[in-house]
């Protein structure tokens, strides 16, 4: 990681400027990690000089995390909890869904903008945002991005061994031919979007899995800008037993081969 921001492309077509920030955090019990994440999500609001809300979107917890959320976020202004009723099944698209809907409900209350002036930026319950997370997506934003795709480091999960590590950093290497500037992966624990372009796109797409490279598809196909810079980095879980089917650590999983005792 470098401590310099990488230049951000020249502005393609008329974007409007960022006028206010939505964090959209989906949780499933995530109690052991929750705390971090949020607190880096406000670590990075805070170097935004603009009205930031944090939503949370509590999917069918049966763990403390509400108490590690409100620990953390309790009678915040700018943030709010949504708890999701039961359901026996519910997709990873349908909780982010509900986290960003009430999220730009609340920004809109408390400052009217237009949706296209609005920023919606995502991340994972078990993820450590860098401090200029949010700054550096409102710049490309500013700069005319659609959508961030941004990139991630995992952390030291002992599930996780060093050729499994190996394999995966081989897997998610820049693409070549692009300087090391851009990468070519999509991660719902890094992903910023227009509200204009989530919603023209009529939200996260309803998949079993892989419903943030699904919204990139769709913004992409209706002309949206995508970029995918390499930094800066989230730092998201390496565990072997995640949340979600289909998600990351459903890959980390195939990537450490069997015989492996799952870390959740």
């Amino acid at each position: 990681m470098t401590a310099e921001p990488h230049p951000v492309p020249a502005p393609r077509g008329r974007r409007r400027p960022v006028r206010a920030v939505v964090v959209a955090v989906p949780v499933r019990d995530e109690e052991r990690r929750v705390r971090a994440c949020l607190r880096s999500v406000l670590a990075a609001a805070a170097r935004v000089p603009l009205p930031v809300v944090v939503a949370v979107a509590l999917d069918r917890c049966v763990d403390g995390s509400r108490a590690a959320v409100e620990a953390v976020l309790g009678g915040r202004p700018g943030t709010l909890v949504v708890e999701l009723g039961p359901a026996p099944r519910r997709t990873v698209a349908e909780v982010r869904d509900a986290a960003v809907t009430a999220g730009l409900a609340l920004a809109r209350r408390r400052r009217p903008v237009a949706t296209d002036e609005l920023w919606v930026a995502g991340t994972d319950a078990d993820t450590v945002v860098p401090p200029g997370w949010l700054v550096e997506q409102v710049r490309r934003a500013d700069a005319g991005a659609d959508l961030v795709a941004g990139a991630v480091d995992l952390d030291d999960d002992p599930g996780l061994d060093r050729p499994a590590r190996e394999r995966y950093a081989r897997l998610v290497r820049p693409r070549d031919g692009v300087g090391g500037e851009e990468h070519g992966h999509v991660y719902g624990a890094d992903l910023g979007v227009r509200a204009s372009a989530w919603r023209a796109a009529g939200g996260f797409p309803r998949v079993d899995s892989g419903e943030d490279a699904a919204l990139l598809d769709a913004v992409a196909a209706a002309g949206g800008v995508v970029v995918r810079p390499t930094w800066p980095r989230a730092v998201t879980s390496g565990r072997t037993r995640g949340r979600a089917d289909g998600g990351l650590a459903d890959l980390l999983a195939d990537l450490a081969g069997p015989g492996r005792v799952p870390s959740g």
